[in-house]
């Protein structure tokens, strides 16, 4: 794995994990992960992987679904910085939504997400989003 994303680790499966984000600027922001190791690109997986990839974002969706009620799921498989099979699930939302004390505003909504790289994400953020998932999934 290029990034090491395990201590955000909320469920793995036979070919894929699911990692909560470690930019929480987009509330339940994940990443889903191939566990294969030379994974390059999304058209490769194997048919056990396609679906196995589909199942998992059903589960997260209806996960996402009950603790975050978003608006709207944005999916990403670019590949751009991380060179490996791995997709980015990005909940999105019409209002400002509250979560643990903090006010997230999605002022992109209805147009492509963005990654706000100046907003700070604490390890307790992270940890708690963490297990609201897991308790659901």
């Amino acid at each position: 794995m290029a990034e090491d994303f395990s201590r955000n680790l909320v469920k793995g499966y036979k070919h894929w994990e699911i990692y909560v984000h470690e930019n929480h600027g987009y509330l339940g922001r994940c990443v889903v992960w191939c566990k294969r190791e030379d994974a390059l690109d999304l058209t490769d997986a194997t048919p056990e992987e396609q679906a196995e990839l589909f199942l998992v974002l059903r589960n997260l969706r209806e996960a996402i679904g009950k603790v975050f009620q978003p608006d709207w799921l944005n999916y990403s498989f670019l590949g751009n910085e991380t060179r490996h099979l791995h997709g980015h699930f990005i909940p999105r939302y019409a209002k400002p939504k509250t979560f643990s004390n903090i006010v997230f505003e999605d002022k992109l909504y209805g147009h492509n997400y963005k990654t706000d790289r100046s907003f700070k994400t604490s390890a307790e953020l992270l940890a708690e989003v963490k297990d609201k998932l897991k308790s659901v999934l």
